[in-house]
Order: C-alpha cells, then structure tokens, then sequence
C-alpha cells in the first residue's frame, strides 16, 4: 500500500470530521462573534483538508 494513498485517507478524514464539526456550530450557533469565528475557521480547515486528501488520493498511482 503507498503511503500516499494512506495519508490522502488521513487527510479526507481530517476534512470530513472539520466539516461536520463545523455544521454543528452553525446548527448550535448562538451568534456570538467567537461563534462565527470558529465555525469559519473549522469549515475552512475541513475545506481544505478534504480537498487536499481527495486530491492526494486521486493522483497517486498504484505501483506494484
């Protein structure tokens, strides 16, 4: 199995989990400013380890 792969499927799962996270605070948001903050930078950290993941996993060839 490549490494790349295994990190691509670490990173997908980070992304999933940030985004999920980051749907519960905007279900549960009270509208405090620390609130937004939060669920701003969590939905944007999930984004972009989803997409690096997804990514890394689509362009790693299987060598065997």
């Amino acid at each position: 199995m490549n490494m790349k792969r295994i990190f691509g499927g670490l990173l997908t799962l980070l992304g999933i989990g940030g985004l999920i996270y980051g749907a519960v605070l905007f279900i549960y948001n009270t509208g405090g400013e620390r609130d937004i903050k939060a669920l701003i930078i969590y939905g944007i950290i999930g984004l972009i380890f989803f997409i690096a993941g997804i990514g890394l996993i689509r362009t790693t060839k299987d060598e065997s």
